[in-house]
């Protein structure tokens, strides 16, 4: 079924659009929630999540690609769901990596926490992300929208781990420039 076709079925409340939609992204969504919280349960309840923050947003809202809009609830679903896991202690895998590697970038400022800071923050990252090469805003991408880790991203781009750590490396530095020239660092 189409996009389009799913997101008309969550307009007319339909609830066949939940099981279209899981028979068409649940794959793609469990890998994002998996990438972050390596646990399988864990990543099944986000899925189930997922769908059920999909159904709450249409109406009103009506993405314009399915597959990023669902993407996006997952991944923030799955990052609540580590945040309350490890709130306690300090977590191994992925998701601590790819925090620590963007923390240089973007800690610091109790005002970034601000709605309307981080929405523009948001939308500054977003525009550097655009001004990156193809490659190396896919890399970026990879790595912190989708967690994925470095090997994944080093094959699916036919580069060594070595490459892909040292675009990562060189893309924060540039990130962490920008984001100092317009005033959030």
């Amino acid at each position: 079924m189409e996009d389009s076709q799913i997101i008309e079925l969550y307009w007319k409340r339909n609830a066949d659009a939940i099981s279209e939609t899981a028979s068409k992204y649940a794959a793609y969504c469990f890998r994002i929630a998996d990438n972050i919280l390596h646990d399988t349960e864990d990543s099944e309840e986000c899925l189930n999540d997922t769908w059920l923050r999909a159904w709450d947003a249409m109406p009103p809202g009506r993405p314009n690609v399915l597959r990023m809009f669902l993407a996006k609830i997952t991944r923030n679903l799955s990052f609540d769901r580590f945040h309350e896991r490890n709130a306690k202690k300090r977590g191994g895998g992925e998701i601590v990596l790819v925090l620590d590697e963007l923390e240089e970038c973007v800690a610091g400022r109790a005002d970034v926490e601000t709605a309307y800071e981080g929405k523009e923050l948001s939308q500054c990252i977003r525009h550097f992300v655009r001004g990156l090469s193809e490659r190396d805003g896919n890399v970026f991408i990879r790595r912190y929208f989708f967690t994925d880790p470095i090997t994944a991203i080093a094959e699916r781009y036919g580069l060594t781990e070595n490459n892909v750590m040292v675009i990562l490396s060189r893309t924060r530095k540039k990130l962490r420039l920008k984001l100092i020239e317009e005033g959030y660092l």
